[in-house]
């Protein structure tokens, strides 16, 4: 939960983002388990071609756009990489229902990178810009993963730099920054020919407008405009172990935690499995149990007037819980030559909020959310 974009399309971005990635997280950590040398970091990624249709219901908020990514190689040293990603929001969440009327956005992000292995090392370069009516982010990173100890042990190091200008849609004089650092250091073990394990930790540092400018805040029952703090600095571990139970299956599990300085205390715990149903299907599940404590300066309705005030549902304490399924088919393969698939997944999430409540009812709120995926991709 180290988010800060705070805009009802950000936010919904990073669902839709999460929800589909759960299947190339098991397709790239569980399935490439099958592959003899899947872990090895310094191995550039391979050559690849993906497309792919999202979409998202839930909330009162739909959303749903194609996705399209391309990798190519050059003299086994360097990979260069492109995507782009759209998001056509439909929104009627909670927050616009109770206090604005309905509406449609569209998100454009894309994004470039290259990798560059230098004898043991793999350096990693990235840049990217997502553009929605009232929020415009900007993004660069790098990352350098180092083999060690005989490629038994990979040592990686990151650091990604942001900058976001805010604005409010019929509003032409609010205009507003903020700013984002994240580190990274990582630990991947290799435990036996058949289990690994590993261990990141990220820092991140915001600052700048953190807030929504179209949400309202509580205060003795009236309506107040929303006040957050200007930084925000926020930590995160994650312990994972990713293992063959056999030669068609495959395990993961993990588990993140995360705090900052607004108080936010938040558990993730996911597991993962995946099985080969014959030589050209293979099927993958997923579960995630979050559980998040509320910010300091968050209330449902404030009975004393401070500093710093939200009603924001992502800063209120509340559990989640997801379930999800891949099923990939390979439609054709030549070997040494290229390889064709097929998969769709779906996720179901419900959002359970212990101390955010509907005002229309005075109930506290809950949702259920459906994310569905299909693509086709190619390695060559």
């Amino acid at each position: 939960m180290a988010a800060t974009r705070q805009t009802p399309g950000t936010r919904l971005a990073r669902w839709i983002r999460s929800g589909a990635k759960v299947a190339a997280h098991l397709a790239g950590l569980l399935g490439g388990l099958f592959v003899s040398g899947g872990a090895r970091a310094v191995d550039l990624p391979a050559d690849r071609a993906e497309s792919m249709v999202h979409l998202f219901s839930g909330g009162g908020v739909t959303a749903g756009g194609p996705a399209l990514l391309v990798r190519k190689s050059l003299a086994d040293r360097v990979s260069l990489s492109g995507s782009y990603y759209l998001d056509a929001v439909s929104n009627a969440s909670i927050d616009v229902v109770t206090q604005a009327s309905r509406f449609k956005e569209t998100r454009h992000a894309f994004e470039l990178g290259v990798d560059y292995v230098v004898r043991d090392t793999l350096i990693s370069l990235g840049v990217a810009r997502s553009d929605e009516p009232d929020y415009i982010a900007r993004n660069a990173s790098i990352d350098i993963a180092q083999e060690v100890f005989g490629g038994m042990t990979t040592v990686s190091l990151g650091f990604s730099r942001g900058t976001d200008d805010v604005s409010k849609t019929g509003a032409p004089e609010f205009r507003d920054k903020a700013d984002h650092w994240q580190y990274r250091l990582g630990l991947t073990q290799i435990l036996s020919p058949r289990w690994l394990a590993s261990i990141n930790a990220e820092a991140l540092s915001d600052s700048g407008f953190l807030a929504n400018p179209y949400r309202a805040a509580r205060v003795f029952g009236a309506s107040v405009p929303e006040r957050h703090p200007r930084t925000r600095t926020a930590r995160a571990v994650k312990l994972r172990t990713i293992g063959e139970l056999g030669t068609a299956d495959a395990i993961r599990a993990e588990y993140r935690y995360y705090w900052d300085t607004w108080d936010v205390r938040a558990h993730t715990a996911e597991l993962g499995y995946a099985r080969h149903l014959g030589p050209i299907w293979l099927a993958e599940g997923t579960l995630r149990l979050h559980t998040q404590s509320r910010a300091l300066f968050y209330s449902d309705n404030a009975t004393t007037e401070t500093t710093f005030v939200s009603r924001s549902k992502q800063l209120s304490s509340f559990s989640s819980y997801a379930l999800g399924g891949k099923l990939s088919y390979r439609l054709k393969r030549v070997p040494g030559k290229y390889e064709i698939n097929a998969s769709g997944s779906y996720e179901w999430m419900q959002f359970n909020y212990r101390d955010f409540t509907d005002v229309r009812t005075g109930k506290r709120y809950s949702f259920g959310a459906n994310v569905l995926q299909l693509m086709v991709s190619a390695n060559f």
